[in-house]
């Protein structure tokens, strides 16, 4: 056997991680966890699950997943085979005739993904982050029809297109959903889908290597360039000189350009300034927080989805209380889902609430607003509300007051517009000088830093 089956937990930790790059980490924490290796060898390997309930909803769900991993975790066609845990040896015989029936449905839905979808897989593409699975909302309209009209028109109505917004929203389901389409219409386009992290450490290896022509060749001959996460170019002098020439030659080719961030362009700091222009040379347009209807939606599409029965009541609760994070409230439906399927009780609000209590309190935290922040700061330093607001300047209100747009920054996803607004009107330019003037002080003086600390810790406990 090669190196990476040497033993089977060898393989499965190997392929573990593969997993958790392209699967939820609840999701695997929940469904996967209690899996075992059975039956391996250099062809193959049988994956077990603890019953028949998990290989089913692993199999609808994730086995075309799993398979692609497993290829690509040995370099070669590899078979893998899902199967329930066989159980007590007086229920062999029913189980045997189970594994029979289990085993046909297998051999049925064993082909693996051909065509575009094998090829948007061969991309890093989820198979599952497509514009059909996606939930449109009022905050995700716009975004989703610009991502339709470049897959299907590239570099003719949007390009390039900037799409930001808070995490776990869907920016990285609508960039695959495009992928996805592009292929469909076209199997012959090339594309590359990369994080910003990737292409930069791609880039550094290049330079190690001497492989710059072959790393510019990858990345400037593409038909779309996808990635993800762009503001990660901030403070990387370099690699922006290299992205500016390689988004150059694509659009001057006429070529796809798809960017997302966490932030809209102009508040992406620490890049050159004729980069930000490009950002904003074809459609900048967000994504936000789905509404309360859109989330349940969400909720119980996937929860049809797993073939699992969750009661409207629990849904709603799930929707009301993680409401700023679609990738969150998915990975809570999967817990409370695992939960009910593996145990087959019926999940309460009770028990549902102790399943996700650290979800909830990551949601909690999450829910501090720039209004707790300034009431904090002003009876700290003991100064009225009107002064987080006022014009004046004087230093006992012009600290405090940069202190609570620090804050605001660390603690709140709002924008530097939405915290400039909150503030009297002020512009981001000058939340963007309190932070700095913050972080400056706080490395310059011990008790200004113990007294920021304080601060977001009892903001942060008051929200638990």
């Amino acid at each position: 056997m090669t190196d990476i089956i040497t033993t089977p937990e060898t393989f499965w930790n190997s392929l573990r991680e593969q997993l958790l790059e392209v699967i939820p980490a609840d999701t695997v924490r929940v469904w996967f966890d209690n899996m075992r290796v059975g039956r391996i060898d250099d062809d193959g390997c049988e994956l077990i699950t603890p019953n028949e309930f998990s290989a089913i909803w692993i199999r609808d769900n994730y086995l075309d997943v799993i398979r692609q991993e497993a290829d690509r975790l040995v370099g070669r066609p590899y078979t893998v085979d899902l199967l329930g845990d066989l159980g007590d040896q007086d229920e062999q015989s029913s189980q045997n005739d189970r594994l029979k029936s289990t085993t046909n449905k297998s051999k049925k839905s064993s082909n693996r993904m051909t065509g575009p979808a094998l090829q948007g897989r061969s991309l890093g593409i989820n198979p599952k982050n497509t514009f059909t699975n996606f939930i449109v909302g009022g905050g995700s309209e716009l975004a989703h029809a610009a991502c339709i009209a470049v897959s299907n028109a590239p570099a003719h109505a949007y390009n390039p297109l900037f799409l930001y917004g808070e995490t776990g929203l869907g920016k990285t389901h609508l960039m695959h959903a495009v992928a996805h389409q592009a292929l469909n219409r076209n199997p012959s386009c090339r594309i590359t889908y990369v994080s910003c992290e990737k292409f930069t450490n791609e880039f550094i290896r290049a330079i190690q290597e001497n492989s710059l022509t072959k790393f510019r060749a990858r990345y400037r001959s593409v038909d779309y360039l996808l990635i993800d996460d762009i503001q990660f170019l901030a403070g990387k002098e370099r690699i922006q000189e290299e992205f500016f020439h390689t988004f150059n030659e694509i659009y001057e080719a006429q070529r796809q350009i798809f960017l997302t961030s966490d932030r809209p362009a102009g508040e992406i700091d620490k890049i050159e300034s004729r980069l930000l222009s490009r950002f904003q040379w074809g459609l900048v347009t967000d994504i936000q927080a789905p509404d309360l209807e859109t989330r349940v939606a969400i909720l119980t599409r996937k929860a049809e989805a797993m073939g699992i029965k969750i009661e409207d009541d629990i849904l709603e609760f799930l929707a009301k209380n993680i409401s700023r994070n679609v990738r969150r409230m998915e990975g809570a439906l999967t817990r409370v889902a695992g939960y009910v399927g593996l145990t087959r009780k019926k999940a309460d609000l009770e028990t549902v609430q102790r399943l996700l209590k650290d979800i909830l309190r990551e949601e909690n935290l999450s829910r501090i607003t720039i209004e707790a922040i300034q009431k904090k700061v002003v009876d700290y330093y003991h100064l009225r509300m009107a002064d987080m607001l006022s014009r004046r300047r004087p230093a006992n209100i012009a600290f405090p007051r940069q202190v609570a747009m620090y804050l605001s920054r660390i603690l709140t996803e709002h924008s530097l517009q939405e915290i400039g607004a909150t503030f009297g009107g002020r512009d981001h330019g000058t939340v963007i000088h309190a932070c700095k003037t913050v972080e400056n002080m706080m490395d310059q003086d011990n008790s200004i830093k113990q007294s920021v600390e304080l601060l977001n810790e009892q903001l942060s406990q008051s929200m638990e």
